[in-house]
């Protein structure tokens, strides 16, 4: 394609020329060409982009006698249209006019304007808040294979957030779970490469590939000690070649990206995945810990409990959730943090009604770092600053020396204390600089405080004085000229000028003054003149302000040079603000929901008392419902670290074990739970294989991608690991199901030795509760009533004889004769043993029985009416024996 488009290029017009070699240096993206108010894309681009986008495809001359197809899309919206082609997989590179017009023409009249892409757009590189997720991290990860480690980096550009740890095969997977990279960057030379080519494959569009050279630890190390200005990188941590590679990569990438502009990160904060609970991406989307499995975000575990007040504390709040710690100690002081705010509901609100008034100061921090930044991302950081001063008297609002701000919240602010000595120079300034009214853009001027720059004050008081001065100058006309209509008007091409009617153009020919015009142009309806005093006066005006706009660029300069020598401190400000934000937030969550603190440590226990579903809660709680809380126990000194959940369906099996699986990750997240209390030992894994369905790309059926999810639980768990398993086995013979699940079942108890809930339809397995200790029934409650049966909800020692299937089934709504036909072919089932079942079945049930049995009409039998004649309040007891053994025969006669 290169050498096709050079030869193009050597034949085309000279824009045309221009777009193509511009094109040729940036093959696989899409080419945003700005030509004067649009961005315009041409040929393949052209073709792709308006389908993507739903726009009109049009076409602009010819090019090597064929039509070239184009189309456009405004540069004042064009945030919105990338962000539709980014959603969609593509790569944009947005190329800017780099000069004025009318230098262009000086050099000539066929001069193409000067043009350079002055930006590539990638999901992973975004920072624009229409662009972005608020409360959600966009991270642009690398990873990176030197020797046999694996390194993986990953960075948000948009809140200066910097990562690395060393990773294996085994747990790659489970690390992208967690991060959730909107791009991640591949070494080409790794698509062979048997674990990272399946990554590839899931990630779809969000996989890029890269020159393995760009992966390379020398260079990685020399980009990292530039970006941080460092000799060593020892400070930062023992990283091993493979996450220097995998740093280095992105931010070469960056670099790349931003044309040179490397946002502000903080330094590369160094992780080990073994500080995490291991949660893998199946586990993930079957809690539907942050999007539901339609991909929403409401109904999802995030959505329920997020009580945030600042995006920062909204994105700080998701990474938590993704990422359950290990550490006992260090989940206890985010424990300790919600629980100084729990218990001082003063510091809390006050807390809270303060950062409503924080602005984004990471995300702005992120757009000036880049050059993308205009005074309201200034204004941004002045006024989450004002907010981080006051915080500290706010937080400790209601405290005594009893009870002093604790763990995450004492630790966040000893930052603040820390940082906000580097800043306060520039909080004052930009608090002394910047206006209450600021633009969009710096070259809309306007945005410097009025009295706090002599210069500027003086060149803005000549500029609208001399505006002042014009419409004097317009009244003095009239009266000398005798023109009632006469107007000093301006527009882009003649500057000032003075507007006259065609009919009273004769007049001016009548006074001195107006002798003295000079005529600039003739419209349809009017004549244009202007004189001496006009010429000299429009000098002025934009001499004055175009100095002042001049000024206030270099005052927005220098402002933020001040940002960028003091961007780290502002970046931990960012997260200590963010830190205070998720405390505050958890506490009114646990006071809300009556949550408790639960008991963390380093044993095997798990015990929840009265625990119950946080999302199913709420649901209930909108229909006004309550929700029966439940316990758990699978403590090694309880009734058994296994337990086989029976019941028919929707009685809340799945409800249960989800609801356990979550107050795990809610408490190793350094949450309070909704329970009455919980002991729980950490948890390094948390299993979760609920639900399937096919997965047709890769040609698998549903019970194939059960057996695969099932498969990893029984390689991977051990025994401080959590697994609920849902009816293992279905969508297979029931033999083969009921074996699967046994051995399952087994192999959990005797080999894994995990805490483990096990719900299931295979009555059989109850059995297992006898042969091993260790193994426990509970089944869920259900009361038979007139016929139909009524959920009870709640989670008793015992097991479930039935399933109630065709109970549950009649609640759906199927037809009634499917029904009948139904309860005919089950009670055939439990007659016959399970030998004879199929032939003769089929014989004794005849297909098309079903048929006949049209809806049956109720008929009283002659038992039914004797009854309903006896007057009971009437009979003596011998009356009513008598009465008893007349329907007994009765009853046998009718049968």
């Amino acid at each position: 394609m290169s050498q096709a488009l050079k030869a193009e290029e050597e034949r085309a017009t000279p824009m045309m020329a221009q777009y193509l070699a511009i094109k040729r240096a940036h093959e696989g993206y899409l080419l945003f060409y700005r030509m004067g108010d649009f961005y315009e894309l041409f040929f393949d681009d052209a073709v792709q982009a308006s389908a993507a986008l739903d726009i009109a495809l049009t076409k602009r001359g010819k090019h090597q006698g064929a039509d070239i197809p184009m189309c456009g899309v405004p540069v004042h919206s064009a945030e919105s249209y990338l962000h539709t082609l980014i959603a969609k997989g593509f790569k944009v590179a947005v190329c800017e006019q780099t000069e004025d017009p009318a230098e262009a023409k000086k050099r000539g009249g066929k001069a193409v304007v000067a043009r350079d892409v002055k930006r590539i757009v990638t999901p992973g590189t975004l920072t624009e808040d229409e662009l972005l997720d608020a409360r959600r991290h966009n991270y642009l990860a690398a990873v990176a294979r030197v020797g046999g480690t694996v390194g993986l980096a990953w960075a948000d550009m948009s809140d200066g957030g910097f990562h690395v740890c060393a990773v294996d095969d085994a747990t790659l997977g489970h690390a992208l779970a967690r991060i959730e990279p909107a791009e991640l960057l591949v070494p080409d030379a790794l698509t062979n490469d048997e674990a990272i080519a399946a990554l590839v494959k899931d990630l779809g569009p969000r996989a890029t590939l890269w020159p393995a050279i760009k992966f390379d630890s020398t260079a990685g190390e020399r980009a990292i000690k530039a970006q941080f200005k460092v000799a060593a990188l020892d400070a930062f941590g023992a990283f091993s070649r493979a996450e220097i590679a995998a740093a280095g990569a992105v931010l070469a990438y960056l670099e790349l990206t931003q044309k040179g502009k490397l946002p502000a990160l903080a330094p590369p904060r160094q992780e080990s995945e073994r500080r995490y609970m291991g949660i893998d991406a199946a586990t993930r989307r079957n809690l539907e810990l942050v999007e539901t499995l339609s991909g929403e975000r409401n109904g999802s575990l995030l959505a329920t409990i997020d009580r945030t007040a600042t995006s920062a504390g909204g994105r700080e709040l998701g990474e938590r959730m993704l990422s359950p710690l290990t550490d006992v100690a260090s989940i206890a002081a985010r424990l300790d943090g919600v629980g100084y705010f729990v218990s001082n509901r003063a510091a809390r609100d006050a807390l809270r009604a303060a950062l409503r008034r924080a602005p984004d100061m990471a995300r702005a921090l992120a757009r000036l770092s880049v050059g993308r930044g205009g005074p309201r991302d200034l204004g941004a950081l002045r006024d989450a600053l004002a907010v981080a001063l006051s915080l500290h008297e706010i937080v400790g609002r209601g405290a005594t020396a009893i009870a002093p701000p604790a763990g995450e919240v004492k630790g966040a602010l000893a930052t603040l204390d820390a940082q906000l000595k580097t800043v306060r120079a520039l909080a004052e300034k930009l608090a002394r600089l910047l206006g209450p009214d600021l633009p969009l853009f710096a070259r809309d001027g306007g945005f410097v405080a009025v009295g706090q720059h002599r210069q500027l004050d003086e060149l803005r008081a000549l500029r609208d004085d001399a505006r002042r001065v014009i419409v004097e100058l317009e009244g003095r006309l009239k009266a000398e000229t005798g023109i009632g209509s006469l107007k000093v008007r301006h527009n882009n091409v003649l500057g000032y000028h003075i507007d006259i009617t065609t009919t009273n153009s004769e007049k001016l020919k009548t006074t001195e003054t107006g002798r003295a015009f000079i005529h600039r142009q003739t419209t349809a309806q009017a004549q244009r003149y202007t004189n001496s005093e006009l010429s000299e006066l429009a000098s002025k005006i934009a001499d004055a302000g175009g100095q002042a706009l001049a000024l206030e660029t270099q005052l927005f300069d220098e402002m933020v040079a001040d940002v960028a020598q003091v961007s780290l401190a502002l970046n931990e400000i960012a997260q200590a603000m963010a830190v205070l934000d998720v405390s505050a937030a958890l506490a009114e969550y646990a006071v809300e929901t009556r949550c408790v603190r639960p008991e963390i440590d380093g044993s095997l226990a798990f015990r929840i008392e009265r625990g119950r579903h946080p999302v199913v809660e709420a649901a209930l709680a909108r229909a006004n419902e309550g929700f029966v809380a439940n316990d758990c126990d699978l403590s090694p000194e309880g009734a058994g670290r296994l337990w086989l959940v029976t019941g028919p369906n929707m009685a809340g099996k799945s409800t249960f074990l989800r609801q356990n699986a979550l107050i795990a990750i809610l408490a190793q997240m350094g949450a309070f739970v909704p329970a009455a209390s919980a002991a729980i030992g950490v948890v390094d894994r948390l299993f979760s294989r609920v639900g399937a369905a096919d997965d047709l790309a890769r040609g698998r059926s549903t019970f194939m991608v059960e057996m695969v999810e099932t498969a990893v639980i029984l390689n991977q768990a051990t025994e401080r690991s959590l697994v609920i398993l849902d009816e293992i086995g279905r969508g297979t013979a029931t033999f083969d199901g009921l074996s699967i699940a046994w051995a399952a079942a087994e192999h959990l108890h005797g080999r894994t030795k995990s805490r483990a809930l096990f719900a299931t339809h295979y009555h059989e397995l109850t059995a297992l509760a006898q042969r091993h200790k260790g193994i426990a029934n509970v089944t869920v409650r259900v009361k038979e009533w007139h016929g139909g049966i009524v959920f009870l909800h709640e989670v008793a020692p015992g097991a479930a004889d039935r399933s109630y299937g065709i109970q549950v089934a009649k609640l759906a709504g199927l037809p009634g004769e499917v029904l009948a036909r139904a309860q005919e072919v089950l009670d055939a089932l439990e007659r016959g043993d399970m030998g004879r079942r199929t032939q003769t079945l089929i014989d004794e049930l005849p297909l098309f029985s079903a048929a006949r049995a049209k809806t049956p009409v109720a008929v009283a039998s002659q038992v039914e009416a004797e009854l309903k004649a006896l007057a009971l309040d009437e009979m003596s007891p011998r009356e009513a024996l008598d009465a008893l053994y007349r329907l007994k025969a009765l009853a046998a006669k009718d049968g």
